[in-house]
């Protein structure tokens, strides 16, 4: 980790703060599994639904189906945008105070929604709410770029991730960061 820090410089991660923490995941949903031109065209007509292109979950449960897979939503994913706002509405999901939860509390919460799993809710933890000590040990890149800097023989399993990182608690975000960087 010291030569990519020397290497790469200055940690300049932060936080995304636009918008809020239902339109942050309702954009992860949307952009699941595709390119990210097509996730930005989908999550734009979507957002064109609404006043002020503003996703707002009652808004969100009070369209119709049609409406939403004719801005390019699949009929998996309209499920899964469903299944958060309605977990958000009717306050199963509590978006307002999620800052004051744990990691592993908003961790268990948000992978009970539909269509969001423990990488989605790592990546929402890093870059929304810039939580300081997230390693996602199943992102790819992670397991490339630890590969690549440890020299190692093969790819890292995640479990592996887990125990090279172990040493850069409580800064594993900024490892994280690092590591994407170093493959730039």
């Amino acid at each position: 980790m010291a030569r990519l820090i020397t290497r790469i410089g200055r940690c300049h991660f932060e936080p995304r703060r636009t918008g809020t923490h239902f339109e942050a995941l309702a954009r992860a949903i949307i952009g699941q599994q595709l390119s990210t031109k097509a996730a930005a065209t989908i999550h734009l007509r979507v957002r064109g639904l609404y006043p002020g292109g503003r996703l707002r979950p009652d808004a969100v449960l009070a369209t119709d189906d049609a409406t939403l897979r004719a801005a390019g939503l699949s009929a998996q994913k309209l499920g899964y945008l469903k299944d958060l706002a309605s977990r958000v509405a009717n306050g199963t999901l509590p978006l307002a105070r999620v800052h004051q939860l744990s990691d592993d509390e908003i961790l268990e919460r948000l992978v009970a929604v539909k269509g969001i799993g423990r990488w989605t809710v790592q990546m929402f933890l890093m870059f929304r709410l810039g939580r300081p000590d997230v390693l996602p040990e199943l992102d790819l890149g992670v397991q490339n770029a630890i590969w690549r800097a440890y020299d190692l023989p093969r790819r890292p399993t995640p479990r592996e991730v887990l125990e090279i990182g172990a040493p850069w608690r409580p800064h594993a975000t900024v490892a994280s960061w690092y590591l994407w960087r170093s493959l730039e």
